[in-house]
């Protein structure tokens, strides 16, 4: 079996160079070697994989599909090492935290750099899902911690420990009608909340943890949501909102990875609705000294985002 990793290294430079003798040259094999190896996986897979007819080269449809392929081999390989790790090394402990994507690129950074200079022996395996996917996970013992939001929701098997959080707000994009220029924070006196929830909005979908505090929003105030688009990504859909789609409701370790857009933010009362961040494990579960070590690194860690 060829080496998924070091296929994609063939094909990117190739790419890049668009000649297989410069190729060769910078992978430290000979010419007749590439070309012959291109020529064989095209006659095993029955379709030529690069298009060399026309510079710079580029991958054809049966090429693609090949690409996603290594890339998807490679991301196997690379679990099931992981995995395999914690049976394999006794000097290393692998912890495996449980997380959702958008928020681990926030909370993730922000604990994880100090802790792992101390705790050189420890490696992490960030496992990212939806919330419910991650609490099975920790109930099922494959994982073992869990880092989240809202911990009022979370399944009473795994009792958190909580530090930090951020408000929410609504983005009012400059095409809206509500929008006052050359602000950016609203005073929340600007405008009737009801008014605002009124407008088409643009959510994420209804796993998310976000989706399900802004449907007890709508639900409380008794209004039904004008949803006119949804996507699986906060990002995509703050992004969506600020061009015009909609409004939407996001918060600021979200807002903050955005491009600089003139909008408007209409900040939501906490007692309405907040993110509370929260880090646990499954009941009754014996804890390692590193992962009690990675809970108080959480505890103590400045986790409180602003948007000034």
């Amino acid at each position: 079996m060829r080496d998924p990793d070091l296929m994609l290294n063939y094909l990117e430079v190739l790419l890049k160079h668009s000649n297989f003798t410069k190729a060769a040259s910078e992978l430290y094999i000979s010419q007749p070697y590439l070309t012959q190896l291109i020529k064989q996986i095209e006659k095993e897979l029955g379709a030529p994989i690069i298009n060399r007819h026309h510079l710079p080269f580029s991958l054809t449809e049966a090429g693609q599909i090949y690409y996603q392929y290594l890339e998807n081999l490679s991301a196997e390989h690379q679990r099931l090492a992981l995995q395999l790790a914690r049976y394999t090394n006794d000097s290393t402990e692998i912890i495996r935290v449980a997380v959702l994507e958008s928020l681990g690129t926030f909370l993730l950074p922000a604990i994880l750099s100090n802790f792992l200079k101390t705790h050189p022996a420890v490696r992490i395996q960030v496992v990212e899902g939806f919330p419910h996917q991650s609490e099975e996970r920790i109930l099922n013992d494959q994982a073992d911690l869990y880092m989240g939001q809202t911990p009022e929701t979370l399944n009473y098997g795994i009792p958190p420990y909580i530090n930090g959080g951020e408000n929410y707000y609504v983005i009012i994009p400059a095409t809206s009608k509500f929008y006052q220029p050359g602000r950016c924070i609203l005073d929340p006196s600007t405008y009737n909340l009801d008014d605002l929830l009124q407008e088409p909005f643009v959510l994420s979908s209804a796993e998310s943890e976000i989706r399900h505090q802004v449907n007890s929003l709508f639900q409380n105030r008794k209004l039904v949501s004008k949803v006119v688009m949804v996507s699986n990504s906060v990002i995509t859909v703050a992004n969506l909102a600020i061009q015009g789609v909609g409004l939407t409701i996001s918060a600021a370790s979200i807002l903050k990875r955005i491009k600089e857009t003139p909008i408007n933010l209409y900040p939501l009362d906490p007692a309405l609705i907040q993110i509370r961040y929260f880090i646990g494990s499954k009941k009754d579960r014996p804890l390692s000294n590193a992962m009690r070590d990675l809970i108080a690194a959480f505890q103590s860690a400045n986790l409180q985002m602003k948007i000034h």
